[in-house]
């Protein structure tokens, strides 16, 4: 299992707020591994998918999902904007005070418009 696949089942794990003890579970349950570190990539996208499948998934009750929400944050990293900058944004375009609630297709909105801006700034 690469670093990065690790470091994203640990992000994934952080924003849904998962205790240690429900993470292990569902590593079981979903991968049949007691550790990310045995993961292979078979298990690797079993474990995905039902983080994908479960109620942890979305942020908020109106649906963006965890991947939208690190995938806003990575493209707000890329261009360099702290997280009052991106709060900013949000507020200015999307009428809502912090990432977290922005809804599904808001979300999806905000990942175009960031990659607008990404790619201005490397031309």
């Amino acid at each position: 299992m690469d670093k990065k696949k690790l470091a994203l089942i640990h992000i994934v794990k952080k924003e849904l707020g998962l205790s240690e003890g429900e993470y292990r579970d569902i590593l079981y349950k979903a991968a049949g591994v007691h550790s990310a570190k045995d993961l292979t990539e078979e298990s690797f996208r079993k474990l995905m998918n039902y983080f994908v499948r479960s109620r942890h998934y979305r942020v908020n009750r109106h649906g963006m999902t965890v991947r939208q929400k690190v995938f806003i944050q990575s493209l707000a990293k890329d261009i360099e904007w702290s997280g009052e900058h991106l709060n900013n944004f949000l507020h200015k375009y999307y009428h809502v005070p912090r990432l977290d609630g922005l809804t599904k297709a808001q979300a999806s909105h905000c990942i175009e418009s960031l990659k607008h801006i990404v790619q201005s700034q490397h031309r």
